[in-house]
């Protein structure tokens, strides 16, 4: 017995010798990759001797004679930290997933081969002026050269991920990063999701004034009624179709965000004339989905036109937002209706054709190939129309508004073959003041923004982006699908961009957006009838109102506000009937619980504060609220509204239009008033809330559901390794709060908060030295980098850093200098 037991150890020991073995090892594969920031190099394709000086918070000044050599520095840094996020980044752009992880990614790629954005970019190189390519191509060889080392110097393929995934990389080129640029625009582009989520709708509700509820016009003047979709294809028999609808799988590489996280942002800015200190203010914070590391990636450029920084996207040689020592920009999403979807009718007797206002006409078609890693590859037919391309039954789940004998194409600005928003993008960065960017922001087109601006003396805020110039007699206004044979559906050309709205030197001295609807014009000059916004405006207002003059700090305040207005102006509509009426009711009965949960609301001033239990009682009896208004309406369709729709539940409880209707179970032989579904969706939510959390109602903790969830896209999902990447956090603010963390809507956890500001910045141009910013995670995309989420608990506090053009500053306490260095051929 004895000797089995020594043999046992002895075995247990070498187990573990190997154990440790293996984990060093790992450790030292990926420890390779690990950049060295304070050394000199030699490096091809240089044209001066650049200057790469790291601050203490790992942000890249990078300091050259040449402004070829300073973006040659860039995508050398950029390199270093995020070169995994850039090839995958070119590969969802190029719709290869498919080669490196498997099937798994087929569904994305084969919908972005049917867009080809890869080859739209390609042709744009040739669109961008002479400085813009010359960065590009600055940018694309400073790349290559940290390539070049990391295969001279066996530096662990560059990336820990790239030991785990087969993923070859070719030569950065200026199209890569073009394509990136178009990448975004499929992430934040959401009109045609609603104009097919409007028509599904439509054809379950016989009732327009009930669709009306659902889905209503943001406040102001409302357009036209449209016409019933059902009608304008008589025989198509949808039913059917609308039972087997399915939609593509939501991979965490795919930039097709689910609705309502298509994108959202905050931008406000102060004139001399509201700012305590007598000069500029601007504050920006940009929300996308949230990942680790951030999307977004901090640097400092000194160019010729002057200093530079701010927030880019790695793989792009651009200071997105930002500012220099005279200008500051900002980016939110205009939600400019930028996309339709035509129905294309095939020709029946050769479905190779379909109808346009000139007769049947052959699709435009070709072929693409997909690499599948170990499966065989597969060839697309892919067909494009006069509209765009034709897309799968799966996108959006457009299948179940197409008639049989039909097929769906989409129009989108992001489509565009000479698309010059690269150069729009590069003159903003260097512009001198608000005029100089106004005239640069002509050149963009894709994807919408609204450009917020404040030089030392003015303020200003502009739609950019290419709007489609629609027939006034159009018959969907771009609300529904719409019949692409008719003449007076399709799209003639863009409106110039004089016609994009814009705010200049406003006489309030205060302009600002929180995506809400901006201004009402008539049809086809109506920018957009689906808006991201009608709450958080409402709080912004009050602040920005609140007070005469603003400061950096009272800035600072309004982006990290977490009231909810929604909340305030909800509350005390679904509760009404339910205030204070109840019955003394024994201890740990349902009563009893609803009391509790009653009286704690009451109370309650809308703070989405992660330490309190309120904004989860109210979060989780909002869901079950409305999930029992619609599902008895819409069946399985309940569930492309995941999220409150607070206009609605208002018209609802107010009665608006009979809007009450909605409360009636219809499947019940009850009439059910809406203070019945009012008190049952709180015991639903209270007895959700018990399974969940076990804990007394007082002892809820918003912050426990409202985590937010910076996850590795890849490796995020892994089970060991997911504890490592992933970075989780404790958060307030919700929804609708100026402080935005939107909330996942669906599955066992649906009050993740999963899309926020991965960059906020505020920028001071009485001292332009004091400007502060701050991103979600780190600089470096290397999990075991120091870097990867020193900046993530900063961030969670509402806490910033210094954004200074001081290199003395830069210099103090730096992670360290890299001297690149021309090498002689």
């Amino acid at each position: 017995m004895l000797l089995v037991f020594r043999w046992l150890l002895r075995i247990a020991s070498v187990l573990v010798v190997l154990s440790v073995i293996a984990v060093m090892g790992v450790y030292y594969l990926a420890s390779r990759s690990l950049p060295d920031y304070d050394k000199a190099l030699d490096v091809s394709g240089l044209t001066a001797p650049t200057r790469i000086l790291r601050d203490h918070s790992n942000v890249p000044h990078i300091f050259s004679e040449e402004d070829a050599a300073v973006f040659f520095g860039l995508g050398y840094a950029h390199t270093q930290d995020r070169l995994w996020q850039m090839t995958v980044m070119r590969r969802t752009a190029q719709g290869r997933l498919s080669e490196v992880f498997g099937s798994a990614t087929l569904p994305v790629d084969k919908l972005l081969r049917r867009f080809d954005i890869y080859s739209l970019a390609r042709s744009s190189v040739a669109a961008q002026d002479a400085e813009t390519l010359a960065a590009l191509e600055a940018y694309a060889a400073g790349v290559n050269a940290r390539l070049a080392e990391i295969n001279e110097s066996a530096l662990g393929r560059g990336a820990p991920e790239m030991f785990l995934f087969n993923a070859p990389i070719s030569p950065w080129r200026p199209e890569d990063s073009i394509a990136i640029l178009k990448l975004m625009a499929v992430q934040l582009s959401g009109h045609a999701a609603d104009e097919i989520l409007r028509a599904r709708t439509s054809l379950s509700l016989d009732n327009d004034t009930r669709l009306k509820d659902l889905l209503p016009d943001m406040p102001g003047t409302g357009v036209a009624a449209l016409p019933a979709y059902a009608s304008l294809f008589p025989s198509a028999g949808f039913g059917t179709q609308i039972a087997r609808a399915k939609s593509l799988p939501q991979h965490p590489l795919s930039p097709f965000q689910p609705r309502g996280l298509a994108g959202a942002s905050n931008a406000w800015a102060a004139a001399p004339s509201r700012s305590a200190t007598g000069g500029t203010l601007l504050a920006n914070d940009p929300h996308l989905g949230l990942t680790a590391p951030a999307i977004w990636y901090l640097a400092r450029l000194e160019l010729s036109s002057g200093g530079v920084i701010g927030a880019t996207i790695p793989g792009m040689p651009l200071i997105l937002v930002g500012r220099s020592e005279s200008l500051g920009w900002g980016l939110t999403s205009s939600y400019l209706d930028d996309q339709d979807i035509f129905i294309e009718e095939l020709n029946p007797n050769n479905r190779e054709e379909y109808r346009t206002p000139d007769g049947y006409k052959p699709f435009v078609s070709r072929r693409s190939i997909i690499k599948i890693k170990d499966e065989p590859s597969i060839t697309l037919t892919l067909h494009s129309t006069d509209n765009g391309p034709v897309l799968p039954p799966s996108f959006r789940n457009v299948g179940a508004v197409t008639p049989a004998g039909h097929v769906a194409a989409l129009a989108w600005t992001a489509l565009e073959p000479n698309d010059t928003s690269m150069s729009a993008g590069f003159h903003i960065m260097r512009a001198q003041n608000i005029d100089d960017a106004l005239t640069a922001s002509a050149l963009y087109i894709a994807p919408s923004q609204n450009l917020t601006l404040a030089d030392k003396d003015n303020i200003a805020m502009k739609t950019i982006g290419a709007m489609p110039r629609r027939p006034a007699e159009a018959e969907s206004k771009g609300r529904i699908p719409s019949r692409g044979w008719l003449t007076q559906n399709r799209w003639q050309g863009y409106f110039p961009a004089t016609a994009n709205p814009e705010f200049i030197r406003p006489t309030g001295g205060i302009v600002g957006n929180t995506n809400n609807k901006l201004l009402e014009r008539p049809f086809p000059l109506h920018v957009s009838y689906e808006w991201g916004d009608s709450q958080r405006i409402q709080r912004w207002q009050r602040l920005m109102q609140g007070r005469k003059a603003h400061s950096r700090e009272s800035f600072v305040e309004a982006q990290l506000d977490i009231t909810s207005t929604t909340a305030r102006t909800i509350l005390p509509l679904v509760a009404a009937d339910l205030w204070f009426t109840g019955e003394a009711a024994p201890e740990g009965t349902p009563e009893r619980r609803r009391q509790i949960a009653l009286n704690l609301l009451a109370g309650w001033t809308g703070s989405m504060n992660e330490h309190l239990p309120e904004p989860l009682i109210y979060a989780a009896w909002m869901r079950f609220l409305q999930e029992r208004i619609i599902k008895d309406e819409l069946g399985p369709l309940a569930e492309e509204f995941p999220h409150l729709e607070p206009l609605f539940i208002e018209r609802v409880f107010r009665n608006i239009d009979g809007a009450g209707v909605w409360c009636n179970i219809i499947q019940s032989s009850a009439t059910e008033t809406c203070a019945d579904i009012a008190r049952m969706s709180l015991d639903d939510a209270l007895v959700w809330l018990n399974e969940v959390y076990g804990t007394s109602i007082e002892a809820l903790r918003w912050g426990d559901a409202h985590e937010a969830t910076h996850d590795h896209p890849v490796l995020g999902e892994v089970s060991v390794l997911r504890h490592f990447v992933n970075i989780r956090q404790s958060t307030s603010g919700g929804d609708n709060t100026l402080m935005r963390g939107r909330t996942r809507g669906t599955g066992p956890e649906p009050f993740q908060n999963v899309h926020a500001a991965g960059y906020r910045g505020v920028y001071d141009f009485t001292d332009p030295d004091s400007s502060i910013f701050i991103t979600s995670t780190g600089q470096s995309g290397h999990p075991l980098s120091r870097h990867y989420d020193d900046l993530a608990q900063l961030w969670r506090r509402g806490e910033y850093i210094t954004m200074s053009l001081d290199e003395g500053l830069a210099r103090a306490a730096s992670v360290g200098e890299t001297v690149l260095t021309p090498k002689s051929d």
